[in-house]
């Protein structure tokens, strides 16, 4: 029996192994897998360097660490895959993954710089490709700033491109796992949409950065007008 780190109000993460997760769970047990593995570009071995490498800001430290060190073998990622009814996967394109109709596309308007543009996420959805715009470079965020989210980890994705994500999985998803939590984002967006989640992740230190912020009752876009806006956008 695994013990959660954190499990409140429908959202449970286990600092464990994802091989120590997934085989307690049915295939298909949830509706949705929602998760962001590593690619193994070995950004974890930047320490300090990998924020801005356009120079135009400091780049950010989030120490130094392997667990990008090499993606995870195509065995576990077919696991991960098999535990939802449908599965959203984050850098599918370097995996070996089967034809998809409905890749999602994050435009990150990243402006001159040596990262990706756009970051691509392989789905087994019906539909076609979407492509959300966000931008997401270093200091420089969307809507000016004003949904300013804090960076935790060096691969951390936007709130707002998660809650894209379930939006893109439709209402059907109701309950969401990721098995590469890293600082909860994931979780945190399942739990502004409502959802059941569950997740997680090896390194202690992000679990604690995630239970925190799952602790927060006053949350992002809580402004009614911020919040209206994002509606809209997710809608898309």
């Amino acid at each position: 029996m695994l013990t959660p780190y954190y499990d409140h109000a429908g959202i449970t993460l286990y600092c464990a192994d994802c091989r120590e997760v997934l085989p307690t769970l049915a295939a298909g047990s949830v509706d949705l897998v929602l998760t962001d593995p590593p690619y193994g570009l070995k950004e974890a071995r930047y320490n300090g360097t990998h924020g801005d490498r356009s120079n135009c800001a400091k780049a950010g430290n989030y120490g130094t660490s392997a667990w990008d060190d090499a993606p995870p073998d195509t065995e576990i990622l077919q696991a991960v895959i098999a535990a939802g009814r449908n599965a959203i996967v984050w850098g599918g394109n370097y995996f070996v993954l089967p034809p998809s109709s409905k890749w999602l596309v994050w435009d990150k308007d990243n402006g001159t710089n040596d990262f990706a543009d756009c970051e691509l996420a392989w789905t087994n959805l019906p539909g076609a490709v979407r492509k959300l715009r966000f931008r997401w470079n270093g200091m420089l965020q969307e809507y000016g700033g004003r949904l300013r989210e804090t960076r935790f980890h060096p691969t951390q994705k936007p709130l707002f491109v998660m809650r894209w994500c379930l939006g893109q999985a439709g209402d059907a998803a109701l309950t969401v796992a990721d098995f590469f939590a890293g600082s909860g984002t994931t979780l945190l967006a399942a739990k502004l949409e409502g959802r059941r989640a569950i997740g997680c992740e090896i390194d202690e230190r992000y679990c604690q950065i995630a239970a925190k912020r799952l602790e927060q009752e006053v949350l992002p876009f809580a402004e009614p007008a911020q919040e209206e806006a994002v509606q809209l956008v997710l809608a898309v």
